[in-house]
Parts: C-alpha cells; structure tokens; sequence
C-alpha cells in the first residue's frame, strides 16, 4: 500500500459526524450508568433481579438525579473530555452536506434532529443496536425511541412527537410498524431506507419508487437544442414576477406545459430548471398514482417524490397527470413551492387552492425548427418527410435513428409514427392510380393540380414567407369535390394522395353520425385529433350527409342538430391537416361551410373527347403477353353516342372483358355495345330499340 492509499483509508472509513455525535453522547452516558450501578451495587441484596439501589434511584426526584448527572459531566474527567469532543462533532454535523441538507430543506427542529440522528446512526453502525439496549437497560429495546434521545441529548421534559412532525410528514422516519402506542416515548423508531442511503451514499433515488422517478441534471439539459425559446422565456418571466417581492416567495406555483405526446414537454421543463440552476426531478404519475392505488399509497409516493426534489434541491415535473384521480391529485397541491406538470391537455382551472398555476402551450414545430434538430443530431441530408411533415421532436430523433438506413427506412417509421392507423371511424383506401390513370377535362385537371401544389408547399408560403399570419385559425387546407356520381372525385382523391405520398382515409359516415345528443361531435374530434398532424388526407365521402344546411329550430332535435352542424364547421376551420370532401349534391351544402373551403373543384361528366380518352384507356389493344385483346372497335361511335360517366365506362368494359372470354372471342362491338346497354340501364336510362346500332 502506497502512502497516498494510506492516507486516504481513514478518511474513507470516518463515520458521519451525526452518528459521531450520537456514539459520544452514548459513551458518556455510559459512564454515569456505570457510575449509578456501581454504588447501587455496594450494598447488600446483591442476588436480587431488581435491587434496593435501583428502586431507590427510579423513585427518586428526577430532578435530582438530572442534577447529579449533570454534576458528574462537570467533574468526571473522562465525561469532561467526551463534552469537548461532543461539541465538535455537533459543529461537524451542522456543515455535513447531506445531514445539514435534511435538517434546512424540512425544517427540522433540534428535537427531530436529536431523533432522527439517533435513528440514522443505528442504520449506519448496527452494532450500536448493541448499545441502544444497554443504554435502554433492556437488551430487547435495541432501537432509537424518544425516551433515548431525550436522556442522551438532555431534552426538557414534555416533548412528543405527532402527526405534525416533520419526521413523520416527510416520511423521515417513523414508528416501528405494530407498536401498540406508536406516540409514547418509549416507542421504537427507524429511519426511512431512502434516507439512510442518502446520508451514506449520497444524492440517490428512493427504490420504494422504482424506475418511475429519474433525475435530468441541470448539464445534461443544457446540452439539449431549446426548441421553444419563447415558452421558456414566458415561464422564466411568470415565476421571477410572481416571486418577484419577499412575501410572494412563499406562494406555491404550478407550471402547467401542454402538447402532444413527445412535444418535448420533459426536454423544456428540464431547460427551466437548468435556468435556474437545479435539476428537474421526473415522475411518472401514471404509474404512481393512476389506476387502483389506494389514497394512502399515493400520498405516500407523492411525499416521497418530493421529497427527492427538495433533497436534491432540484425542480419536480409529474407527466402522466390526466390519468390520475383528482381527489388523488389534491394530496401533492401545495407540498413543493415549485411544481411543472407535462399533460397533453389543460387540466381543469380550480379557483381556490394554495397553488398558482399557469398554463403554457407547445406549438407544432415549425418546418425551420424541424430542419435545425435534425442538422443538431446528424450531418445526413434532411429528408422531404422531416421537413414537411409536422412530426414532434420525439418523431425526429426517431427518424434519426434509422437515417443510416435510407430515405425509404425514414419515410416509413415517419409514416408508423404519425399513421392514426385503421380505425373504427375510418378506413384506409388504397391508391393505385397516378396521374396518367385519370381523364378530366382540362380546368378541372388544373384545378387540381393547383390544389396539390398547396398542399405539397404550404410550410414554405406560411413560414418561409410569412403568409402563416394569414391563417390564424388553421393551417389546413380542405377542397370539395362536387359532381355527380362516377365522375372521378373518389379517383382523384386516390391520385392526388399517391403524388404527395400521403395515406388516405375515407371517414365511415355510418360510424361517425349518431342518434344521441352530442356523440356526433364527440367521434368527429376524434376522427380530426387523430389526423390533425399526420400525414394523411382525409376524404368524406357523400358530404352533405355532415355538412347539410342547418334547419329551422322547431323542436330540441333540430336545435342539437345544428350544435353539430356548427361544432364541424368550426372544427372544419381549426383543422390542421388536409381534407377532402365528395358530395354529389352541392346545393344541399351549407353555405357556411362552403365559405370555409379552400378549394372547390367541379366535376362534369365527361366530354366526347373525355370520352374516347377513357375507353381507350379501359380498353387495351393486347394482353400483358402482347396478344391481340380487340376486335374491330368503333372509337368514334362509342364516345359520341354513349354519354356515359367514368365509373360507367369502365364498368362496361369490364363487363364487356367477361362477356368476350365466356364465348371464347375477342372483345368486339357487340360485346362493347352489350354491356354497355346493361350499365346504362342500371343507372335509369330508358333505351329504345336500335338506340345504340352503330
């Protein structure tokens, strides 16, 4: 052993000088015990289990024999040297970190300072158990109790310890579980597990909490990129305000950060409490407090988690908050004067209470903001899909994990992150058409590709040029297609989704529109929270089924039909994402609601020209395998003389295709002709003989 591990073994192997000062207590106590049994001993009577000397000294005036203690300290020469070395471990003890962090952040008193040590140091040396019972004169009574902490630390007489105790109200210690009068003074005490690590190893988590409480230290959170410099910056100046005088500082005040799921709620709090230079203490409320916990295991937990706050002197956030009991909630209210709660939505204003509490919203990142976090985390190119999609930081990161996979990798896990997936509400239609698939007249083929052009840059016009200002409800964009029924709206949709590389999903009217007062409203948040921010496209199909004029109020059915009415077109207004909606019978619309839609694309049915675009189209010259599919076909005829819909044309084509290959035939006219008698006549249309001969 080298001199340099010589000299530091003693230092390592001191005990606490709060233990210290309870060991010299022990020692001269010991001495005046000593003392008392030996002149009770130099009498007769020596086999007795309880002599004369002792029941003399019991029965005598205690006063009297706390005179002739003190006396003894004062002349014994060993006891005068003890009170020497006593008074320097007290001076010791006041300036060790951790105790002297305990006894300034709960306010203890010197009473529950005597206690507490008392119960600390048994937990540290446990051979001092040993010397508990001795001092107790009971070998059984191995514990820290009052009556022991008032003989060793000269206490006046009276003093207890209740419910009110700091001890007992932040969970330092307590009495032993099953003592028959946990308040008398010879009731056996321990101290808290969490505390004894604590005060032997340090700043620790309580294992009585388990993973659902961390530490986010203050240089960890500096390092982080500050995504929301304006929210900081407004919490920062609330709480300085508020606690700008004296007698605020006592105010307890709440912090309330609202957004969506991986916002960045806990990476904010934690700046805050870099700001001012403390840790951010992390609890998980829902795993806490949520579900079936009785009332007095939560309290417990909650006592415990700020309890870590306050001896890490660092700041505590709760996430997880909506899932627990309000009754539940109420027990923490007013225990830290500084509290930050992450939700995903405002919790209900209460007017009394002895917290302040202020809210503070997350905005979605803007496309610059989610461009410079991905350049902090990586030097790969940033992908369309980051800076488009209005993804969460969390989403990001994600996102970033899986860039060494490629662009493709990226897109999907951005897609899995954002999909609200097929829901009950609304299914996912496939998209197999481009827009080489679809024929249209050329107003309204330009009528869409302007919408898709909105749609593909809106982020670079709202935020890049500063046209945002201009939508201060919402940044959504919504188009109506209008026209009869097999015109192309549903196609259309189907292409445009496909070209923006955006998942479409149609909303189940018969899922959403409900008989009961207010259920309607209800599954429309629903359907548009879940697609708020994904990349999706919403399409709603035969429209005016939730978009319909509002009526004359006659009764309370029409009058909630029209709340609903009005809730969607408001929410219709605030909508943040994209949304189309088909309806064949435009003039049933409100007009409210037509006012609030970016685009209204009016489809007609086809054109002769349109016509002959579309039954070449659905009508192929040969096989995938190159052979011969038709027979003579008159292109001409069938375009002018046939007014048909898209949706009709193909149809008939298919129907034609079958027909052909049951007769083992090519298609020709006749099968052409035939089937389209039949779809026409499907949809209402009186044919004449000799209507459609060629």
């Amino acid at each position: 052993m080298n001199d340099a591990e010589s000299r530091r073994e003693p230092a390592e192997a001191a005990e606490p000088p709060f233990v210290t000062r309870v060991r010299l207590r022990a020692q001269r106590r010991v001495l005046w015990m000593r003392a008392l049994w030996t002149a009770e001993q130099s009498g007769p009577a020596q086999g007795l289990a309880i002599t004369h000397g002792e029941v003399d000294r019991i029965t005598a005036d205690p006063a009297e024999i706390a005179s002739q203690e003190a006396a003894f300290y004062e002349e014994d020469p060993t006891a005068c040297s003890l009170a020497k070395q006593i008074e320097l471990a007290d001076s010791q003890a006041s300036e060790h970190r951790e105790w002297k962090r305990i006894c300034e952040e709960f306010d203890l008193t010197q009473y529950e300072k005597d206690l507490l040590s008392l119960a600390l140091a048994v937990e540290v040396d446990p051979l001092l158990r040993r010397v508990y019972g001795y001092l107790h004169d009971d070998a059984g009574a191995a514990y820290a109790t009052p009556w022991l902490a008032s003989i060793l630390f000269q206490w006046p007489s009276g003093i207890r310890f209740g419910l009110d105790s700091a001890l007992l109200r932040w969970r330092l210690a307590r009495p032993l579980d099953g003592t028959l009068n946990p308040w008398a003074i010879t009731a056996p005490w321990t101290a808290d597990p969490h505390l004894v690590l604590w005060v032997i190893q340090g700043a620790c988590l309580d294992p009585a909490l388990g993973t659902a409480v961390h530490i986010h230290s203050a240089e960890e959170s500096q390092r982080n990129p500050c995504l929301y410099p304006e929210q900081l910056a407004g919490i920062r100046r609330f709480v300085e305000s508020v606690w700008s005088k004296p007698h605020d500082s006592a105010v307890s005040l709440e912090i309330e950060i609202v957004g969506p799921g991986g916002a960045g709620k806990r990476t904010l709090a934690s700046q805050f409490a870099a700001t001012l230079g403390a840790d951010m203490i992390c609890a998980d409320a829902g795993s806490l407090l949520a579900g079936d916990v009785p009332r007095v295991v939560a309290a417990d937990r909650v006592v415990r988690a700020v309890r870590i706050a306050k001896l890490a002197r660092g700041i505590l956030y709760w996430h997880g908050i909506k899932a627990v009991d309000p009754a539940t909630w109420e027990v923490m209210r007013g225990y830290p004067r500084l509290m930050i709660l992450g939700n995903e939505s405002a919790l209900a204003r209460r007017k009394d209470g002895p917290c302040v509490r202020r809210s503070f919203h997350l905005p979605p990142l803007t496309r610059a903001a989610r461009i410079g976090l991905w350049k902090q985390l990586t030097e790969d190119p940033v992908p369309t899909m980051v800076a488009d999609w209005m993804l969460t930081p969390a989403e990001i990161v994600n996102a970033v994990r899986i860039a060494p996979a490629g662009a493709e990798a990226v897109a999907e896990i951005c897609q899995e992150d954002l999909a609200a997936g097929p829901h009950e509400l609304f299914t996912a239609l496939v998209c197999p058409f481009t827009w080489d698939d679809i024929i249209l007249p050329k107003a309204v083929r330009d009528h869409l590709v302007e919408f898709e052009q909105q749609v593909r840059l809106r982020w670079q016009v709202y935020e890049d040029w500063g046209f945002g200002r201009l939508c201060p409800l919402g940044t959504g964009i919504t188009s109506m297609f209008a026209g009869p029924s097999g015109t192309g709206k549903t196609m259309a949709a189907q292409v445009i989704a496909r070209s923006l590389g955006m998942k479409l999903y149609r909303v189940d009217l018969a899922g959403v529109i409900n008989k009961y007062i207010g259920e309607t409203e209800k599954r429309l948040k629903q359907v548009f929270d879940a697609c708020e921010r994904a990349n999706v496209m919403l399409f709603f199909d035969e429209a005016d089924a939730l978009f319909g004029q509002r009526t004359q109020v006659k009764d309370a059915h029409d009058r909630f039909a029209n709340i609903e009415i009005d809730y969607l077109l408001q929410r219709m207004e605030q909508f943040e994402g994209i949304a189309i909606l088909a309806t064949n019978r435009k003039g049933d619309l409100d007009k409210a609601f037509l006012r609030r839609v970016r685009f209204i694309v009016d489809f007609m049915p086809p054109g002769p020209a349109e016509r002959l675009a579309l039954w070449r189209r659905v009508l192929p010259a040969q096989t995938a395998k190159g052979e011969p599919l038709l027979q003579e076909i008159d292109w001409n005829f069938l375009s002018a003389k046939l007014n048909m819909t898209g949706a009709d044309i193909t149809a008939a084509a298919l129907d034609a295709a079958f027909l052909a290959y049951s007769q083992g035939k090519r298609i020709g006219m006749e099968h052409v002709l035939h089937a389209a008698r039949r779809t026409m006549t499907k949809q209402g249309v009186v044919l004449r003989p000799g209507d459609l001969d060629g």
